[in-house]
């Protein structure tokens, strides 16, 4: 059971950085070193928004999965 998580916790981190990265791309490359970029609020929309939530999804099963390894492993 172990096992699997553990593969599960790696696929799951690897697409919850994807999904970060692919939504801090259009903010340029201001947005990944903190920079400002000119707007503070912006409405996300269509694929943004998925993107986002997906983002959301991601986090929490990865905290999830986290909590269960931590559980099983002892």
């Amino acid at each position: 059971m172990e096992k699997y998580l553990d593969i599960g916790l790696i696929l799951v981190s690897f697409s919850l950085i994807a999904s970060v990265i692919l939504q801090s791309k259009g903010a340029g490359l201001g947005g990944l070193t903190g920079a400002d970029t000119g707007g503070v609020f912006t409405a996300r929309r269509g694929v943004e928004k998925t993107l986002f939530r997906i983002t959301i999804g991601l986090s929490v099963l990865f905290f999830i999965l986290a909590i269960a390894t931590v559980i099983v492993s002892g």
